[in-house]
């Protein structure tokens, strides 16, 4: 899109779809950001310095990442190069840096905006460090991923990271005013759209705190509510035209990450309700019920492990009911497994244990079995001492062999395994003692 219809008068440019007619021409037109805009925040200082430096933009879609560069390409007299990290390659950013030197011999600065830059491999994201370096072009990227995970660190340290938000309630108001002027403009007032109250506040939760989203659903809702000769828009036409309502939920991103995360630890912080609000809500966003429900499996054994065992039978069983159901019907089981989960005793000592074992042995040397404990399923191995002294334990008092080791040599007793006083890892617990009694009384003898 050229910079002549980017400024062109929204007016005679009805081609255009609203949510670009609407993109903020000037700072002050911009909603949202406010901790980043607002007076003596980093970015207002950093337009009215003068003095561009490369940024990264991390945020949801729809917050403002590219208006923001071209805003700052403008405030800078700068000239704006977009690449799209999706379709572009290596040509587009050889093809940049040439634009850019032109400019340059021109006494001219130049933007390079790298939409998605998530996207580029680590050759690719290289290939703009020496020009970054050089001062040829001011870098600007924007990703909807962690920045720390998605792009090189030799980027990132040469770029300040800015964290964009999603838009609340009220930001999302703002915008469906200015939307609906839009609409309505130069029509006479029998003829202009309304949206009542109940309307609006669904079409904000609809959007999900994004701008693009919101402004093109008034679009689509306007226009159907026009060609059926409507003038009102309720919430019961929004559920009409608008085919689906999903919230926005990134399967791969850090959306994803986030809501697994809190659903986790609801399950861990034995909340239900929470629990249950995090997994409606990811089912809700087109999250596979499969994956949440190994997840849930996963969560048994992590948080709750031998303080309960039916909750791992449970997470398992309602996989397996989903699996026979599919949706919507499975889902219910998935549901109240998580309310078990959540309301279940909890320890993470078989889960401590693992992880100090595993430990352990990678930094260990390879120890010997001990004699006493090796197969001897041949002649030779039984005169050679295998299995000779074995305590066989269910032949020993309380099925125990009081004073056995059963460590390689020089290793002691390291009592990873540490129930805690919770559920059925209290009995486990009184067992272990029981059972070290016997060993000490062993001891003595």
């Amino acid at each position: 899109m050229s910079d002549d219809l980017f400024a062109a008068d929204p007016a005679h440019r009805p081609y255009v779809p609203l949510a670009e007619r609407l993109r903020p021409r000037t700072l002050s037109e911009v909603v949202g950001q406010s901790h980043l805009l607002g007076p003596d925040k980093p970015l207002r200082v950093a337009f009215e310095s003068g003095r561009p430096h490369s940024m990264i933009f991390w945020g949801p879609p729809g917050v403002g990442k590219t208006t923001l560069a071209r805003l700052m390409a403008d405030g800078f007299d700068a000239q704006f190069i977009a690449i799209s990290a999706v379709l572009g390659g290596v040509k587009d950013i050889r093809d940049a840096v040439v634009t850019a030197q032109i400019a340059q011999g021109q006494g001219r600065r130049t933007i390079l905006f790298v939409d998605e830059v998530h996207r580029f491999n680590k050759a690719q994201q290289d290939a703009f460090l020496p020009y970054v370096e050089s001062g040829l072009f001011t870098f600007i990227g924007a990703t909807t991923e962690n920045p720390s995970f998605e792009v090189n660190s030799a980027l990132l340290s040469r770029a300040r990271v800015y964290v964009l938000q999603s838009l609340n309630a009220e930001e999302l108001q703002q915008l469906i005013d200015r939307a609906i002027e839009a609409l309505n403009e130069g029509r006479d007032t029998s003829n202009q759209v309304r949206i009542q109250p109940d309307a609006r506040e669904q079409l904000a939760a609809w959007a999900d705190g994004d701008a693009r989203r919101l402004i093109s659903a008034v679009e689509v809702v306007a226009e159907s509510a026009q060609a059926a000769g409507r003038d009102e828009i309720d919430a019961e036409w929004l559920e009409i035209s608008l085919s689906q309502n999903l919230r926005r939920f990134d399967k791969g991103g850090d959306a994803f990450y986030d809501q697994i995360s809190a659903l986790h630890k609801s399950v861990r912080g034995s909340n239900p309700d929470a629990a249950l609000y995090w997994l409606s809500r990811m089912l809700d966003g087109g999250g596979d019920p499969r994956y949440l429900s190994r997840r849930l499996v996963r969560m048994a054994w992590e948080d709750i492990g031998l303080a309960d065992p039916r909750a791992m039978q449970i997470a398992n069983d309602a996989a397996l009911t989903y699996e026979r159901l599919g949706s919507p019907e499975g889902e219910l089981a998935l549901g109240q497994a998580v309310i078990y989960l959540a309301v279940a005793a909890k320890s993470n000592a078989g889960y401590n244990a693992y992880n100090q074992a595993r430990a352990f042995v990678k930094q260990d040397k390879s120890r010997e079995v001990p004699v006493h404990l090796r197969n001897a399923p041949t002649k030779l191995m039984k005169e050679l001492g295998y299995g000779h002294a074995y305590r066989y334990a269910h032949d020993e008092p309380n099925a125990y062999a009081a004073g056995e080791t059963y460590f390689p040599e020089g290793i002691g007793e390291p009592r990873w395994y540490r129930p805690v006083p919770r559920g059925l890892e209290i009995k486990i617990a009184e067992k272990l003692a029981f059972l070290r009694k016997l060993d000490e009384e062993a001891g003595k003898k």
